[in-house]
């Protein structure tokens, strides 16, 4: 893939949920789509995707490759590779995309009419040992995604963010058998008075980290050794958008008690004209039949302005020509 006169007509970086509903919809619309994706989908390591519709429990990367399929079917392509640079044109709408494959090609500089980001967001997960070892497995964040699978468990609710007492309330809905552990942060007193109420046992002081034992976790183990059986753990991650490959387009970042994301219009419109945002890049609590749904959002309306662009085109060529 070399510099060429005729640009597509979107580049969507990420193939994810968000990349390739994204991409399936413009492609549907007979429209020059690339989808360049690293293959590297957050939920990975989890076993399957849950509350998508029809598809209920479908593993992650089997999902990944029935939606490339469907890419290809209507024409869509995918490149494997990662995105170095976007570059905005300095007069009009239009882009650069500078890409490293992750085959032995060449790096490549692509066009593009309209961009589309769905990169996702990297988790920022609490420094203990076992966590990010066991994290889509038994380490989880949210009851939606993997709370049936957990059901009537013995979980382990570990205070590591400004969500984690709000995580303790919902998995609640899906166990009884509780445990907060403070790890050495403060609770308010009123916080404890509801979790007594609740039946949520507090565990107080450090915690060391994950017991794992032959591929198995064991429990929370405290710093002064002790071991606290637990089946399942929680964790309140920071969720930040993954924002490395657009960083030159300078586009405008939120903050919310979650984390940090691209901040968008309800179009998905980012700050930069011509560049939408879908999935977790912007929304931090999408899962994946909302971050899918957005791809599809994004899609229809970089479309949109497609077809608006492409008919003021073609009244200038006839009244050119008249």
């Amino acid at each position: 893939m070399n510099p060429t006169t005729t640009p597509y007509d979107v580049i969507i970086i990420g193939g994810g949920a968000a990349g390739l509903g994204a991409g399936v919809t413009l492609s549907r619309a007979r429209r020059r789509t690339l989808v360049i994706d690293a293959g590297v989908p957050r939920n990975a390591p989890a076993e399957g995707a849950h509350n998508l519709l029809g598809l209920e429990g479908i593993p992650p990367l089997e999902l990944v490759a029935r939606g490339r399929s469907e890419l290809a079917g209507y024409g869509g392509e995918l490149l494997l590779g990662s995105v170095t640079d976007v570059v905005a044109d300095p007069t009009g709408i239009g882009f650069t995309v500078h890409v490293t494959p992750d085959s032995a090609g060449e790096p490549s500089t692509l066009r593009a009419r309209r961009i589309i980001i769905a990169t996702g967001l990297t988790d920022e997960l609490p420094d203990l040992p076992g966590v990010r070892e066991r994290w889509g497995r038994e380490v989880l964040h949210c009851p939606y995604c993997h709370g049936w699978e957990v059901r009537d468990q013995p979980i382990g609710v570990l205070a590591s963010g400004p969500g984690s007492v709000h995580q303790a309330r919902l998995f609640h809905q899906w166990s009884r058998d509780l445990t907060f552990f403070t790890n050495e942060t403060e609770l308010a007193a009123d916080t404890r008075e509801e979790f007594a109420a609740l039946g949520i046992r507090i565990i107080e002081g450090a915690v060391a980290g994950l017991d794992i034992d032959a591929d198995t976790l064991r429990g929370i183990r405290l710093s002064d050794g002790t071991l606290i059986p637990r089946t399942a753990v929680v964790v309140a991650p920071h969720m930040v958008a993954n924002l490395d490959p657009v960083a030159s387009l300078n586009l405008a970042i939120t903050e919310n008690p979650m984390g940090r994301a691209i901040e968008t219009d309800a179009t998905g419109q980012a700050s930069v004209l011509g560049v939408w945002v879908a999935g977790n890049a912007t929304d931090l609590g999408a899962q994946v039949g909302a971050a899918a749904a957005a791809g599809v959002r994004a899609g229809a309306v970089a479309n949109a302005h497609l077809v608006d662009e492409d008919a003021a085109a073609a009244l200038d060529r006839f009244r050119n020509t008249n």
